[in-house]
């Protein structure tokens, strides 16, 4: 009597079901970087053309009501604490301000620049 050998192989169909939920769930919960940005802010437009922006670059947004620096909402003494720290001179400063921001608010945060000595500026619009 001759006994038959049956090749068992295994079923891999769930194993690919699985790998498929974690790549899944892992494209889904990580958080792609974006621009560190605190406000919502409704830019004025500008033919001027477009600047690179580097990695170690102070960023400031100033809205109706609110100002922020690196992404983060903070308050004009805050913002000149900020601003007092950076040894860097050099740094570019963007800053974003809000079409209907009034001008006093502007000029507050002009003059703790340059009372910083922090002059490289760049002013942040949309294409027109």
């Amino acid at each position: 009597m001759r006994v038959r050998r049956e090749i068992i192989t295994p079923d891999i169909t769930p194993l690919i079901d699985v790998v498929f939920i974690l790549l899944i769930f892992f494209i889904v919960s990580s958080v792609f970087k974006k621009e560190e940005l605190a406000l919502v802010l409704d830019l004025p437009t500008s033919s001027a053309q477009e600047l690179e922006i580097q990695p170690k670059e102070i960023s400031i947004e100033i809205n109706k009501e609110k100002v922020a620096i690196y992404g983060k909402e903070v308050t004009f003494e805050q913002l000149d604490a900020k601003l007092n720290e950076i040894h860097e001179k050099k740094h570019n400063i963007i800053v974003r301000i809000d079409k209907g921001v009034v001008y006093e608010r502007v000029v507050k945060v002009l003059d703790t620049l340059q009372k910083y000595d922090l002059n490289n500026l760049s002013l942040v619009t949309k294409k027109e």
